[in-house]
């Protein structure tokens, strides 16, 4: 797996998509799990996008935590994985207390959404 640059329409970089790329048949898919977050953005930006770059780990938390690996050269195996997950989560949930003591619903809904992303891949498994 690897963080690609995804364009679309020929207009818009979308940064820090990860994708798995097969060496043997050089085809590429991007991840499951952040597809339909992925598919949304696209979306959202429409038929006519302006000319923009975009990092798709501002709104991915799966996306966030291949970035956050990669900048600290931390290693991706089963176990690294699991634990920036569960380190990840336990900061959300934290934050979402946060929220929630301030009332703050845009941002208890941003952390709700967020948990959601990572909760696709747990529950896949």
């Amino acid at each position: 797996m690897k963080l690609r640059t995804v364009i679309y329409s020929g207009k818009v970089e979308i940064d820090n998509v990860p994708i798995f790329s097969c060496p043997t048949c050089n085809k590429s898919e991007v991840f499951p799990e952040v597809k339909p977050d992925l598919t949304g953005l696209i979306a959202q930006l429409g038929a006519q996008p302006d000319k923009q770059t975009l990092l798709f780990n501002e709104c991915n938390e799966w996306a966030d935590l291949l970035v956050e690996a990669k900048a600290e050269k931390r290693q991706t195996d089963q176990n690294a994985v699991e634990q920036m997950i569960d380190h990840r989560i336990n900061k959300l949930l934290d934050l979402y207390l946060l929220a929630k003591s301030l009332n703050d619903e845009a941002w208890i809904t941003d952390i709700n959404k967020r948990l959601e992303q990572i909760s696709r891949r747990i529950l896949h498994t």
